[in-house]
């Protein structure tokens, strides 16, 4: 655990026993880097609104924490990646670029826990894989975390804003 990463205020999951946490675990609040949850929790539930651009703001944040080759910098980067995909698909309808950013991700998410911090990260291969021959289905989906499909609050724009 690195003390650059921890982050006392962030809570427990909702649900499950996902990789990175573990309940007798007491600093962060379980979470093996707060940090990396906080970004986590910030990131779907802007992703999960349309708000593809501060997703990818939350996630490149936390990505700058970790060294090359670690599991948390792959994630991270792979989830950037995801949320730069999905704002070539919708805003720009490029769907050339949301490939080659699907692709890309794929890379780095291989190899990634199935249910890292909290993320569904086995289902968002899954659709990612799908998108690369269908990019319709990305239309209403959405990333699972600790079991639900979040959607943002104010706070996570606020937060989003303040990684500028």
């Amino acid at each position: 655990m690195n003390n650059h990463t921890q982050d006392p205020n962030v809570g427990p999951p909702i649900s499950g026993n996902p990789t990175g946490w573990r309940q007798d675990r007491g600093v962060s609040n379980g979470w093996e880097h707060g940090t990396l949850r906080r970004a986590v929790i910030h990131g779907v539930r802007l992703y999960n609104s349309g708000a593809f651009h501060e997703s990818h703001d939350c996630f490149e944040s936390e990505w700058y924490n970790y060294g090359s080759g670690t599991t948390e910098s792959a994630f991270a980067h792979g989830m950037v990646q995801v949320a730069a995909g999905a704002y070539k698909h919708f805003d720009f309808e490029n769907d050339d670029g949301m490939r080659s950013l699907f692709e890309t991700s794929l890379q780095y998410l291989n190899g990634v826990p199935n249910d890292y911090y909290g993320v569904d990260v086995l289902g968002v291969r899954t659709t990612l894989t799908n998108a690369l021959n269908d990019p319709t289905v990305l239309d209403g989906w959405q990333i699972v975390l600790d079991g639900k499909r979040p959607e943002a609050r104010q706070e996570d724009y606020e937060h989003a804003e303040s990684l500028e």
